[in-house]
């Protein structure tokens, strides 16, 4: 049994996907983000960076159970886990291992400041112009590199891999992150064969679920999940007083 440390995000989707995919017994701990249940030391034994996803493997590498943290980590852990969703090619597995980390390193993190100064920061007061156009600019050229990817071939590394598994839940969610993904028609294409898999569909059902899709937090649970003092507001750490 595999215990997945989940809140509705991205990243955690990449988690939910992966073990769809794969067909593997799993549990979903919910793990509310926005409330703090991730700097908890219960939670910190599993994940020491406070952010989901995680796993806990009852079923690791000897029988014994194995903690993954970090969704990049997760995927190719699964993989390795399971052999599949990673091409058998070595040379073709390497790409895919770039991709991994592409998406990891560039795409996600660059979409994600994205989306804090495009969608979240504003609803708050924060409108800073600078950092929305170094955000938004940068993730564009990041779906350029992938449109120009996938212009030739149905998946990032040929056949339906990690890769894919990585990249596809921030892509669709492009127009939070202030992006047209229509300008890409490539990833378009990617996103529709991808949607039609039920793995990548997959939803809880869970109405914490859908709350946590709408993006809407109030001025505590902001602070919370961005550890940012919205303006008008005390700062609430003597980490954040420093700032």
């Amino acid at each position: 049994m595999i215990d997945l440390y989940y809140y509705t995000s991205p990243n955690a989707r990449k988690a939910l996907i992966a073990l769809e995919e794969l067909g593997l017994e799993y549990r979903v701990v919910w793990t509310d983000i926005s409330a703090g249940d991730q700097f908890t030391d219960a939670y910190r034994d599993v994940n020491p960076n406070s952010k989901v996803p995680a796993i806990v493997d009852s079923d690791g590498p000897g029988g014994g159970p194995v903690r993954v943290f970090e969704s990049g980590a997760v995927l190719l852990y699964l993989a390795e886990k399971t052999g599949r969703l990673m091409p058998a090619d070595p040379r073709l597995r390497w790409e895919a291992t770039s991709w991994v980390v592409w998406q990891v390193a560039n795409h996600g993190p660059m979409a994600g400041q994205a989306a804090h100064f495009h969608s979240h920061a504003p609803k708050h007061g924060i409108v800073d112009e600078y950092a929305t156009r170094r955000y938004v600019g940068e993730v564009e050229r990041l779906y350029e590199v992938l449109d120009e990817r996938l212009r030739e071939r149905e998946y990032l590394a040929d056949e339906l891999s990690m890769a894919d598994v990585a990249t596809y839940p921030w892509v669709r969610v492009a127009a939070g992150h202030g992006v047209d993904i229509a300008r890409f028609p490539a990833v378009v294409a990617w996103v529709e064969r991808l949607s039609a898999r039920p793995a990548f569909r997959k939803r809880l059902d869970d109405p914490r679920e859908d709350k946590a899709r709408r993006n809407e937090y109030t001025r505590e649970q902001f602070t919370t999940l961005f550890r940012a003092t919205p303006p008008g507001d005390t700062p609430t750490t003597p980490q954040e007083a420093a700032r």
